[in-house]
């Protein structure tokens, strides 16, 4: 985490939060829907799956899942579902993200999540061979890298 911010401090302001309690195997978010709906993982772990791809598996307390859709105002992207036992809070997402402290804990994570693709497309292409410059893999990391560089189109 940020120097910017004190996880146990941001843990502590979160706790004045509802909370929503999951068994293991229980959907939270489903792809596709609008819940407005801002999860904070207190304990448990989850996996994140988008198009049938398992895209991460969670568990450390403070992360955070449905910025995307709350802060694009858009539907969920992907599926998050418990792997174990898990405790979440929940906030609006828009109400939440008004609010100056937790926008910028949003924005860290974020730009954490932003620097580690920026480090595997550096990695990816340094280990494409001359012979693939301009193949498929090359275009997907060109394309990838504009996105990043402008954003995705609103």
């Amino acid at each position: 985490m940020s120097p910017i911010l004190d996880p146990a401090l941001v843990l502590a302001r979160l706790s004045t939060l509802p909370v929503e309690v999951h068994g293991s195997g229980d959907l939270v978010l489903a792809s596709g829907t609008m819940t407005g709906k801002l999860l904070i993982l207190r304990d448990g772990a989850v996996e994140v799956v988008r198009d049938g791809l398992r895209l991460a598996e969670v568990s450390e307390p403070g992360a955070v899942f449905g910025e995307m859709a709350a802060l694009l105002d858009r539907p969920h992207t992907a599926d998050v579902r418990t792997l174990e036992p898990s405790t979440f809070y929940v906030a609006d997402g828009q109400t939440f993200l008004r609010v100056p402290a937790a926008a910028l804990y949003v924005a860290v994570i974020l730009a954490g999540r932003l620097d580690l693709v920026n480090r595997y497309l550096i990695e990816a292409r340094s280990q494409l061979n001359p012979a693939e410059r301009g193949g498929i893999l090359d275009q997907m990391i060109d394309n990838i890298a504009e996105a990043l560089r402008f954003g995705p189109p609103m």
